[in-house]
């Protein structure tokens, strides 16, 4: 390497603390370098407002992003600038002196602030024929643009989100009849059991096969014969199953989950519902086609189920993880008050939201809990310090 010559820069005082060093993960290397070679565009966003900590975000995957100080200090140098010529070629010039670096790590995107949005803003059956024009004026309203703008997630991320938190993209028009507006509706749970319970008597009454529906004839039959609007019907069938070259392949797992935990819904822990009564519910909500295939694991996350010492029964109360804490300390901490000790089986549904892989939810199990082997079966309880 050549020696050069350091100088400060002129403006150096004015860009002191200007410049951020970020240590890119060894994926996002691989990412950049490749559509560098491809001359294809590289897009990150670093997304989160003053209340939030910042994020960066690549099209599919979200970063927590953390100040890490260094034990000397890193000078930023670059060539004078060409209109400096009273500097030689083997000159460099000071810019700024950098004393950390941002670390970037893989996290889960932090869609709560979206569902606090849009508490109270469900969609059912009432808003069928509501096709108003947007006021400009509603604050109320939230759109797909502003949560792809402000959402710390991805935008590969986002849409997971909605289709997972059930989230409808509703087309309105606003002001004027040629700008729509894409406003985001959770549709009440209530009204979704419904529209699932109508598309299956669909497949029946047109002798349609669950692996290869015509869309359009699906569509079109739930909104003459149900009034069922093609914009939320379609976005239904694209939540649960497959649209390709105007068919649809249904996701029968999703499907028999969400019919499920329409039974549970009604049966929180002051309301506990028998494990068999719920599953002859439940085998008759999805009809003679479907009824084998029920298994409680199709709503893992979702319920806790409990030994009765006196009926000898087991029950079963709907206890879904999206309505704990997003803080894992707070969330362990609610799990523990809920049932002082799990095994892993049971307690790692409740984590998935908050661990962006295994290696994650392991690191959380050993950070949060103790393990105690009794009889070969390892149980985890809090530690001291997350107890009640």
């Amino acid at each position: 390497m050549p020696d050069s010559d350091l100088h400060f820069s002129p403006a150096s005082a004015e860009e002191a603390a200007s410049y951020k060093l970020v240590e890119l993960p060894q994926e996002l290397v691989a990412l950049l370098e490749t559509a560098v070679q491809k001359s294809e565009p590289f897009n990150l966003s670093i997304k989160g407002d003053a209340t939030e900590d910042a994020v960066l975000c690549t099209s599919d995957k979200t970063y927590s992003i953390r100040a890490v100080n260094l034990s000397n200090t890193l000078l930023v140098v670059t060539p004078p600038p060409d209109t400096a010529l009273e500097f030689s070629d083997d000159v460099v010039v000071i810019r700024d002196q950098v004393n950390e670096i941002l670390e970037l790590t893989p996290t889960v995107p932090r869609i709560q602030k979206l569902v606090s949005l849009l508490r109270g803003r469900e969609y059912d059956e009432t808003n069928e024929d509501d096709d108003e024009a947007a006021d400009p004026q509603e604050t109320l309203r939230y759109t797909y643009k502003q949560a792809r703008e402000e959402i710390q997630a991805s935008n590969a991320e986002l849409d997971e989100c909605l289709r997972r938190k059930r989230i409808l993209i509703i087309q309105k028009p606003f002001c004027l009849p040629s700008f729509r507006l894409d406003e985001l509706r959770p549709i009440a749970p209530t009204y979704l059991d419904n529209v699932l319970q109508l598309t299956l008597n669909v497949l029946v009454s047109l002798s349609l096969p669950h692996s290869a529906a015509s869309v359009d004839r699906l569509t079109s039959e739930l909104q003459r014969e149900h009034d069922v609007p093609r914009v939320v019907s379609s976005q239904v069938l694209g939540w649960f199953g497959e649209l390709q070259g105007g068919m649809w392949k249904m996701n029968v797992d999703e499907v028999l989950s969400e019919l499920g935990l329409g039974i549970l819904r009604d049966h929180k822990q002051n309301n506990p519902i028998e494990k068999e009564v719920f599953m002859d519910k439940w085998r008759e909500a999805v009809g003679d086609t479907f009824a084998d295939r029920v298994e409680l694991r199709l709503i893992a996350g979702n319920y806790l189920e409990r030994s009765s010492g006196i009926t000898d029964k087991d029950t079963l109360s709907y206890f879904p993880a999206s309505d704990l804490p997003t803080e894992p300390a707070a969330r362990f901490s609610d799990l523990f008050l809920t049932r002082p000790r799990w095994k892993v089986e049971e307690i790692s549904p409740f984590l998935s939201e908050i661990a962006v892989d295994s290696k994650e939810r392991d690191k959380l199990l050993l950070k949060y809990c103790r393990a105690v082997n009794e009889a070969g079966v390892v149980w985890y309880t809090a530690r001291a310090q997350y107890n009640g």
